[in-house]
């Protein structure tokens, strides 16, 4: 059994597609789920016969689990994402450091995981996984904390919880890390999902880029992994096109 491949439904939004004709693709191409999308398109893509497969716990992402004020406002957005993960059978929930703000990365890393425990117990029972996602701090997301592999897993190993885990954003980390496939075989136990994107540009995984996406997903699929790949990338080119090479790319 290998692992599904899913679509970030946001990457779409300025084409000015249709919402039935962005669906009809998906599928037609052999996508089984999206993601990060609005709440009001849930059950449409559901009634259509795909997964949700992540979801936002809180918002905005510079907001997040490593400063203790923020806490009570992540706490009444937890309360409300996990009623929605529940009823829409949503997998994953993707939590965010949140931006350092002056704090350092030992006094940020104790607060995350500190209210990643207190958030544990409520995943567990709603049999949903929290994703703490690993973004670049130098191209999109200047002073995000976890933007290294080895910060985040301190974080969720630390919280010693089966349904906490990191989502392991390929093109993020090529720009803060690289080293992409020998990182996946040594911490692939502490990656709950997978995102991709071409670098540089966060377009297309083909030729134009870096990134030697048909060998990095030989590698997850050899972990064992069974969760989901996640195409998110802006097209440039015509984007059912994108997301038909970027599909077959990665089917392994």
């Amino acid at each position: 059994m290998t692992y599904e491949q899913a679509v970030s439904w946001w990457c779409y939004d300025d084409k000015g597609i249709d919402d039935h004709d962005r669906i009809a693709t998906i599928k037609r191409i052999g996508y089984t789920g999206v993601e990060i999308l609005p709440v009001d398109k849930f059950q449409m893509v559901r009634d259509a016969g795909l997964k949700i497969t992540a979801h936002g716990l809180h918002s905005p992402l510079e907001v997040g689990l490593n400063d203790p004020k923020n806490w009570e406002s992540i706490r009444r957005q937890a309360d409300e994402t996990l009623l929605l993960a529940t009823k829409y059978e949503i997998p994953h929930l993707i939590v965010f450091s949140g931006n350092r703000d002056g704090i350092d990365d030992e006094t940020g890393k104790e607060s995350c995981i500190k209210h990643l425990e207190m958030l544990a117990k409520d995943a567990e029972s709603a049999n949903v996984t929290l994703i703490l996602e690993l973004l670049n701090s130098r191209v999109d997301h200047p002073d995000y904390q976890c933007d290294h592999t080895a910060w985040g897993v301190d974080v969720v190993s630390a919280v010693d919880s089966p349904n906490v885990r990191l989502l392991y954003d390929i093109y993020h980390m090529q720009i803060m890390e690289g080293n992409i496939i020998q990182t996946i075989r040594d911490y692939h136990q502490w990656f709950a999902h997978y995102h991709t994107a071409g670098v540089p540009g966060r377009n297309e995984i083909d030729a134009t880029q870096e990134l030697n996406y048909r060998a990095i997903c030989q590698t997850i699929q050899a972990t064992g992994y069974t969760g989901y790949l996640v195409q998110e990338f802006f097209p440039v080119h015509d984007w059912r096109a994108s997301l038909e090479q970027a599909y077959d790319v990665c089917d392994i």
